[in-house]
């Protein structure tokens, strides 16, 4: 086994990977300034300049909402909050898997001419995200001030017999804070697996950008799990409760509402912890291992 005589210790070690991993960290200046301007880049010469995804996002928001209320028959003033939450999450999340799997790719130039840990790179699209999401977070709270009359009591997501009645906004809105540092976590991993897997395998970024679509709409962010459990109630099939199964196997759904149940007042499910938490531990598991073992060959893959 090779070693490296500065670090008097194995090239292939989970040490060596999690000393990148802490150079990374403490690099903090280096790529929350990159990620920065990797914003201000995209919006130069603009009037609002990073406003722009506010904006954005604040007229998705809108017009998902009307649209869903309509087809749904639903509150406008329960559903909107719980889609503009929805959707502001699935952003980072759809950041991180899609940018993530190009992060190595796209820094090409970079890898070649700086001598710096693999991981600044991923933590670079990382924080990129992270401030996305913050922007993105100003449509909440206005969301909030416009409709936190009927979030503030109980009420039904879903207008119909045998529909859950929520809690409604409380304390427990905190409870929102451990799940988004939790999700940031989880960026980290799906950034610095993927993109090692991308960058040696270069047809994983068009198959993830095939899937992404429809990993979107099996996520409750444009409808409710709510909504199908009220649809599917009395189904002699037993195919209703199947599909209820099937769509709670889905690892988004469980981020999600880690976070979005105690901004919008309801309640939070221990089951929600219980399956991120455990994606934490295998989906980091497998980024240190592929961060032990193909390190090293990220700039030669570029």
């Amino acid at each position: 086994m090779s070693t490296v005589p500065a670090l008097g210790m194995p090239s292939k070690s989970f040490r060596r990977a999690l000393a990148d991993l802490g150079a990374g960290l403490r690099a903090r200046e280096l790529w929350a300034l990159l990620a920065w301007q990797d914003i201000k880049q995209r919006y130069r010469r603009s009037s609002l300049g990073p406003l722009w995804i506010t904006v954005g996002m604040a007229v998705t928001a809108l017009a998902l909402g009307v649209v869903n209320s309509a087809l749904f028959g639903t509150s406008i003033s329960t559903l909107l909050p719980s889609i503009t939450t929805g959707l502001i999450l699935w952003n980072f999340m759809n950041g991180c898997i899609v940018e993530g799997s190009q992060t190595f790719i796209d820094n090409e130039g970079m890898i070649k001419q700086l001598p710096a840990p693999v991981s600044v790179y991923a933590l670079r699209t990382v924080w990129r995200q992270a401030l996305y999401l913050v922007h993105n977070l100003v449509v909440y709270l206005l969301i909030l001030v416009v409709f936190f009359g009927n979030l503030s009591h109980p009420y039904r997501l879903v207008e119909k017999a045998g529909a859950p009645l929520h809690p409604g906004l409380s304390w427990e809105v905190v409870l929102a804070l451990p799940g988004l540092a939790l999700l940031l976590f989880n960026g980290a991993w799906v950034v610095l697996l993927l993109g090692v897997v991308s960058t040696r395998f270069r047809d994983v970024p068009p198959v993830i950008q095939s899937f992404i679509t429809m990993l979107f709409y099996a996520t409750p962010i444009m409808w409710s799990m709510d909504q199908v459990r009220v649809m599917n109630q009395g189904s002699e099939d037993g195919f209703g409760s199947l599909a209820v199964q099937v769509l709670q196997l889905n690892p988004v759904y469980h981020f999600v509402e880690i976070v979005r149940a105690p901004l919008v007042g309801q309640q939070q499910s221990w089951t929600h912890w219980a399956v991120a938490g455990a994606v934490t531990v295998v989906g980091w598991a497998l980024a240190l291992a592929v961060l032990r073992n193909y390190r090293a060959r990220v700039p030669y893959w570029v």
